[in-house]
Protein backbone atom coordinates (compact mmCIF):
# COMPACT_ATOMS: atom_id res chain seq x y z
CA UNK A 1 0.00 0.00 0.00
CA UNK A 2 2.89 2.37 0.83
CA UNK A 3 4.42 1.72 -2.61
CA UNK A 4 1.20 2.87 -4.33
CA UNK A 5 0.98 5.91 -2.04
CA UNK A 6 4.61 6.89 -2.75
CA UNK A 7 4.00 6.47 -6.50
CA UNK A 8 0.91 8.69 -6.47
CA UNK A 9 2.74 11.31 -4.38
CA UNK A 10 5.76 11.41 -6.65
CA UNK A 11 3.85 11.05 -9.98
CA UNK A 12 4.21 14.21 -12.07
CA UNK A 13 2.62 13.81 -15.53
CA UNK A 14 4.25 15.85 -18.28
CA UNK A 15 2.34 18.06 -20.70
CA UNK A 16 2.45 15.48 -23.52
CA UNK A 17 0.80 12.90 -21.27
CA UNK A 18 -1.96 15.33 -20.30
CA UNK A 19 -2.64 16.22 -23.94
CA UNK A 20 -2.91 12.55 -24.90
CA UNK A 21 -5.21 11.90 -21.95
CA UNK A 22 -7.52 14.76 -22.96
CA UNK A 23 -7.60 13.59 -26.59
CA UNK A 24 -8.47 10.04 -25.50
CA UNK A 25 -11.34 11.29 -23.33
CA UNK A 26 -12.65 13.52 -26.13
CA UNK A 27 -12.58 10.62 -28.60
CA UNK A 28 -14.60 8.45 -26.20
CA UNK A 29 -17.16 11.24 -25.71
CA UNK A 30 -17.51 11.81 -29.47
CA UNK A 31 -17.85 8.07 -30.09
CA UNK A 32 -20.60 7.77 -27.47
CA UNK A 33 -22.42 10.76 -28.97
CA UNK A 34 -22.22 9.24 -32.46
CA UNK A 35 -23.62 5.91 -31.21
CA UNK A 36 -26.52 7.68 -29.48
CA UNK A 37 -27.30 9.71 -32.61
CA UNK A 38 -27.27 6.57 -34.77
CA UNK A 39 -29.55 4.76 -32.31
CA UNK A 40 -32.00 7.68 -32.33
CA UNK A 41 -32.16 7.76 -36.14
CA UNK A 42 -32.72 4.00 -36.34
CA UNK A 43 -35.35 4.11 -33.60
CA UNK A 44 -37.20 6.89 -35.39
CA UNK A 45 -37.14 4.96 -38.65
CA UNK A 46 -38.10 1.58 -37.22
CA UNK A 47 -40.44 2.40 -34.37
CA UNK A 48 -41.96 5.74 -35.30
CA UNK A 49 -40.52 7.73 -32.40
CA UNK A 50 -41.14 11.39 -33.07
CA UNK A 51 -43.92 10.65 -35.56
CA UNK A 52 -45.02 13.56 -37.76
CA UNK A 53 -47.67 15.73 -36.18
CA UNK A 54 -50.86 17.05 -37.69
CA UNK A 55 -51.75 20.73 -37.78
CA UNK A 56 -53.63 20.37 -34.49
CA UNK A 57 -50.45 19.13 -32.81
CA UNK A 58 -51.62 15.53 -32.43
CA UNK A 59 -49.40 12.69 -33.71
CA UNK A 60 -50.35 11.38 -37.13
CA UNK A 61 -52.15 8.03 -36.92
CA UNK A 62 -50.41 4.93 -38.33
CA UNK A 63 -51.38 3.99 -41.88
CA UNK A 64 -53.34 0.83 -42.63
CA UNK A 65 -53.00 -1.55 -45.57
CA UNK A 66 -55.93 -3.74 -46.58
CA UNK A 67 -55.09 -7.45 -46.38
CA UNK A 68 -58.11 -9.73 -46.66
CA UNK A 69 -61.85 -10.29 -46.19
CA UNK A 70 -62.99 -13.50 -44.53
CA UNK A 71 -66.52 -14.80 -44.98
CA UNK A 72 -67.02 -17.12 -42.03
CA UNK A 73 -69.98 -19.47 -41.61
CA UNK A 74 -71.14 -20.16 -38.06
CA UNK A 75 -72.97 -22.98 -36.30
CA UNK A 76 -75.51 -22.87 -33.50
CA UNK A 77 -74.22 -21.06 -30.43
CA UNK A 78 -74.33 -22.70 -27.01
CA UNK A 79 -73.30 -21.69 -23.51
CA UNK A 80 -71.28 -23.30 -20.73
CA UNK A 81 -72.89 -20.94 -18.21
CA UNK A 82 -71.51 -18.47 -15.69
CA UNK A 83 -68.01 -19.48 -14.62
CA UNK A 84 -67.64 -16.77 -11.98
CA UNK A 85 -65.82 -14.45 -14.37
CA UNK A 86 -68.71 -14.10 -16.80
CA UNK A 87 -71.00 -16.11 -19.05
CA UNK A 88 -69.19 -18.17 -21.68
CA UNK A 89 -70.79 -18.60 -25.10
CA UNK A 90 -69.25 -20.84 -27.77
CA UNK A 91 -70.03 -20.19 -31.44
CA UNK A 92 -68.75 -22.97 -33.74
CA UNK A 93 -66.92 -21.98 -36.93
CA UNK A 94 -68.09 -24.33 -39.65
CA UNK A 95 -66.20 -23.06 -42.71
CA UNK A 96 -66.05 -20.19 -45.15
CA UNK A 97 -63.75 -18.47 -47.62
CA UNK A 98 -61.28 -15.59 -47.66
CA UNK A 99 -59.68 -13.44 -50.33
CA UNK A 100 -57.38 -10.45 -50.50
CA UNK A 101 -54.83 -8.87 -52.83
CA UNK A 102 -52.11 -11.42 -51.94
CA UNK A 103 -53.92 -14.29 -50.27
CA UNK A 104 -57.06 -16.42 -50.70
CA UNK A 105 -58.46 -19.78 -49.70
CA UNK A 106 -60.90 -21.45 -47.34
CA UNK A 107 -61.78 -21.23 -43.65
CA UNK A 108 -61.46 -24.69 -42.11
CA UNK A 109 -64.25 -26.10 -39.94
CA UNK A 110 -63.55 -27.06 -36.36
CA UNK A 111 -62.73 -23.70 -34.80
CA UNK A 112 -64.93 -21.59 -32.58
CA UNK A 113 -65.49 -18.13 -31.14
CA UNK A 114 -65.29 -18.32 -27.34
CA UNK A 115 -67.06 -15.20 -26.08
CA UNK A 116 -67.14 -14.15 -22.44
CA UNK A 117 -69.92 -11.75 -21.42
CA UNK A 118 -68.73 -9.61 -18.52
CA UNK A 119 -69.57 -6.09 -17.28
CA UNK A 120 -71.82 -5.29 -20.23
CA UNK A 121 -69.38 -6.34 -22.94
CA UNK A 122 -68.43 -9.51 -24.79
CA UNK A 123 -64.75 -10.42 -24.94
CA UNK A 124 -64.12 -12.24 -28.22
CA UNK A 125 -61.56 -15.01 -28.64
CA UNK A 126 -62.00 -16.78 -31.96
CA UNK A 127 -59.57 -19.62 -32.64
CA UNK A 128 -59.52 -21.40 -36.00
CA UNK A 129 -57.43 -22.23 -39.06
CA UNK A 130 -57.48 -21.14 -42.67
CA UNK A 131 -55.92 -22.85 -45.70
CA UNK A 132 -54.64 -20.94 -48.71
CA UNK A 133 -55.41 -22.00 -52.27
CA UNK A 134 -51.83 -23.26 -52.58
CA UNK A 135 -52.18 -25.56 -49.58
CA UNK A 136 -50.66 -23.59 -46.68
CA UNK A 137 -52.44 -23.89 -43.31
CA UNK A 138 -52.43 -20.76 -41.13
CA UNK A 139 -53.57 -20.61 -37.51
CA UNK A 140 -55.67 -17.59 -36.48
CA UNK A 141 -56.41 -16.24 -33.00
CA UNK A 142 -58.72 -13.23 -33.09
CA UNK A 143 -59.25 -11.26 -29.88
CA UNK A 144 -61.71 -8.39 -29.64
CA UNK A 145 -64.51 -6.59 -27.84
CA UNK A 146 -68.24 -6.26 -28.52
CA UNK A 147 -69.94 -3.45 -26.63
CA UNK A 148 -73.53 -2.40 -27.21
CA UNK A 149 -74.49 1.27 -27.12
CA UNK A 150 -72.52 4.38 -27.99
CA UNK A 151 -72.80 6.62 -31.04
CA UNK A 152 -72.63 3.76 -33.55
CA UNK A 153 -75.00 1.52 -31.62
CA UNK A 154 -72.31 -1.15 -31.20
CA UNK A 155 -68.54 -1.25 -30.82
CA UNK A 156 -67.10 -4.40 -32.46
CA UNK A 157 -63.37 -4.45 -33.17
CA UNK A 158 -60.75 -7.20 -33.12
CA UNK A 159 -57.01 -7.72 -33.46
CA UNK A 160 -56.26 -11.01 -35.25
CA UNK A 161 -52.93 -12.73 -34.87
CA UNK A 162 -51.72 -15.12 -37.56
CA UNK A 163 -49.29 -18.03 -37.32
CA UNK A 164 -47.98 -19.05 -40.74
CA UNK A 165 -45.14 -21.48 -41.54
CA UNK A 166 -41.87 -19.55 -41.39
CA UNK A 167 -40.66 -21.10 -44.66
CA UNK A 168 -43.81 -20.15 -46.59
CA UNK A 169 -44.51 -17.02 -48.63
CA UNK A 170 -47.03 -16.05 -45.95
CA UNK A 171 -44.42 -15.75 -43.18
CA UNK A 172 -44.90 -11.96 -43.27
CA UNK A 173 -48.18 -12.53 -41.41
CA UNK A 174 -46.11 -13.47 -38.34
CA UNK A 175 -44.31 -10.13 -38.30
CA UNK A 176 -47.09 -7.55 -38.36
CA UNK A 177 -49.97 -6.25 -36.27
CA UNK A 178 -53.48 -6.41 -37.71
CA UNK A 179 -56.83 -4.78 -37.03
CA UNK A 180 -60.19 -6.27 -37.93
CA UNK A 181 -63.64 -4.81 -38.51
CA UNK A 182 -66.30 -7.51 -38.35
CA UNK A 183 -69.67 -7.22 -40.03
CA UNK A 184 -72.86 -9.23 -40.08
CA UNK A 185 -74.84 -10.53 -43.04
CA UNK A 186 -72.42 -13.09 -44.38
CA UNK A 187 -73.48 -16.12 -46.34
CA UNK A 188 -75.75 -18.43 -44.37
CA UNK A 189 -76.08 -16.00 -41.49
CA UNK A 190 -72.34 -15.89 -40.95
CA UNK A 191 -69.96 -13.00 -40.38
CA UNK A 192 -67.50 -11.02 -42.52
CA UNK A 193 -64.10 -9.95 -41.24
CA UNK A 194 -62.17 -7.18 -43.01
CA UNK A 195 -58.53 -7.14 -41.97
CA UNK A 196 -55.90 -4.39 -42.27
CA UNK A 197 -52.18 -4.46 -41.55
CA UNK A 198 -50.79 -1.64 -39.41
CA UNK A 199 -47.92 -0.19 -41.45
Amino acid sequence: MSVITDFMHNFRPNSEYIVQLILTIMKKILFAAAVMALFTVNANAQFGFGAPQQQNGEPKAPELEYVVRLNVSLGQAYSSGDNGKGTRTIIPITGGTFEGPNIKGEVLPGGADYQLAVDGRNEVEAIYCIRTDDGVTIHVRNNGIIKMGGQGGMYFRCAPKFEAPKDSKYAWLNECLFLCQPGFGGAGGGITLDVWKVK
